[in-house]
């Protein structure tokens, strides 16, 4: 988007002013009452009907709540006047990504959405690291950087989710055995605080901020600009697709796998079957430019009862599934996501009690298992289960057709599972259809707490940020909001 010269826009017409007894955008300034003039932007602020229901919806399809105008920066200035507006006046901000979110967690009730779909310039690719503001997509970056040799250490699996919102959660994928995750790969941000100060942080520089922010669920800051790490990248990809009888057989191989580090990417599927039950499929990427890998010695002591081994391009291997989920959300089908962190030693149990009730129709779309080393997850913000080793196990559910009933169904299981996950010592990896009170989020933080609770209190006293997460309780709606 071009600068728009100072100017605030609302349907082709400027917006002039905000009245805050009622939380309405004005287009003129009336005489003899309390509105306010409204902050001068190099974007655009807009409440038009598309862009608001826009606003209202993302990904999981299942919570909708509107705010009263967006925000489409056209300068990190931007962000900083509309945060100082909104603690001046009452109102909560959320920053939206590529809309990734399952949960209402990017949603604003009344308040404003900052979309950062126009703060997406990628300012430096070095040898180690990349420069990008956080709007821009992974699928940019890895793009960009691997024209010059180069690529971040860890990806999720879908390259189309946004930095900033990535940094915000974490950022889990097939290397962070190896890496750990996005977050623990991030060098420096540049961050507006939630009383709108525009900062720069890193372990150097304002550490509390900076280990705040990341995976810090966006309530301490809004993520404006990341600094994260690159690592030189291979031309291709040998990937393994290792079946397994039971889901003890594959989290056995996984196990052993991931002892040796025998793999550069290490993941794990429940694949629904003819029969209504499913396989277990160990998924094991190595890389390689010129001599490839040796599949006898990757393959050793796994015991797989199929194997299928394809080589493909790096790039081609890391964007495998954007197509698919690009589709997927051209359906708008309900998705009540469930992400937890599992102990290992509760691991078999859990899923083994699952399955005797899942169903691939339960599943709804992909479920997957695998571990991860928790001696590399170094952000306090993340939360993970005690001891060396911890799985993620993902429900990717999309219900089709769209049935309001039956979305309402899974939550409440995905309800009951967390409960059971928690029960053992797991913990929420924070994409989810999960009903958090402020409650739930304290135990989720546990010992922590207090210094979650601090940090809220430092750098958002108003608690302007971040309200879809339900982390805090609500003590900032404005006047006139229902």
């Amino acid at each position: 988007m071009t600068q728009l010269d100072r100017r605030t826009t609302l349907a082709g017409a400027a917006v002039v002013a905000f009245d805050p007894m009622t939380s309405q955008w004005l287009t003129s300034f009336p005489e003899n009452t309390g509105a306010v003039p409204s902050p001068p932007l190099d974007g655009e602020l807009v409440t038009d009907g598309a862009s608001l229901t826009e606003a209202a919806t993302d990904y999981g399809h299942l919570v909708h709540r509107r705010p009263r105008a967006v925000l489409r920066p056209g300068s990190v200035s931007d962000v900083v006047a509309v945060v100082r507006f909104a603690n001046e006046h009452g109102l909560t901000v959320a920053v939206r990504g590529q809309g990734h979110s399952t949960f209402g967690q990017a949603q604003a009730d009344c308040g404003i959405v900052i979309d950062s779909r126009t703060l997406a310039t990628i300012h430096e690719i070095a040898p180690d690291r990349a420069v990008v503001d956080a709007g821009v997509q992974w699928l940019d970056l890895v793009r960009a950087a691997l024209d010059v040799g180069v690529a971040p250490p860890v990806t999720t699996d879908y390259l189309g989710l946004s930095v900033g919102g990535t940094l915000c959660v974490g950022g889990i994928g097939g290397a962070s055995q190896h890496f750990g995750l996005l977050v623990d790969n991030t060098f420096e941000l540049e961050v507006v605080t939630g009383d709108g100060r525009l900062v720069t942080c890193s372990a150097d520089h304002e550490r509390e901020l900076f280990e705040a922010v990341l995976g810090g669920l966006g309530q301490f800051a809004v993520i404006v600009r990341a600094t994260v790490r690159l690592v030189p990248a291979p031309a291709m990809a040998r990937v393994y697709t290792l079946t397994y009888p039971q889901v003890t057989d594959l989290t056995a191989a996984q196990r052993t796998a991931l002892a040796d580090g025998r793999f550069d990417y290490l993941e794990g599927q429940l694949v629904p079957t003819d029969d209504d039950g499913f396989a277990f499929v160990l998924e094991g990427g190595a890389w390689f430019t010129s001599a490839p890998p040796d599949d006898d010695a990757l393959l050793a002591g796994l015991a797989p009862s199929g194997v299928d081994v394809a080589d493909l391009p790096y790039f081609e291997w890391l964007n495998r599934i954007y197509e698919t989920v690009e589709q997927i959300e051209a359906l708008r089908l309900p998705g009540p996501w469930l992400n937890v962190l599992v102990p290992n030693a509760a691991t078999d149990d859990v899923v083994s009690e699952l399955l005797t009730t899942l169903t691939p129709a339960d599943a709804g779309g992909v479920a997957l298992l695998y571990p991860t080393t928790r001696s590399l997850i170094t952000r306090p913000q993340v939360m993970v289960p005690e001891g060396p080793v911890f799985f993620l196990l993902a429900l990717l559910r999309a219900v089709s057709p769209p049935d309001d009933a039956e979305a309402e169904r899974l939550i409440a299981e995905n309800d009951v599972l967390y409960a059971k996950v928690r029960a053992v010592g797991g913990t929420n990896y924070p994409v989810n259809a999960l009903r958090l009170t402020p409650a739930d989020w304290r135990t989720h933080y546990g010992e922590r707490w207090p210094a979650v609770q601090s940090a809220k209190e430092r750098y958002d006293p108003r608690r302007v940020l971040t309200p879809g997460q339900g982390v805090f309780e609500d003590v900032n709606r404005a006047p006139g909001t229902p």
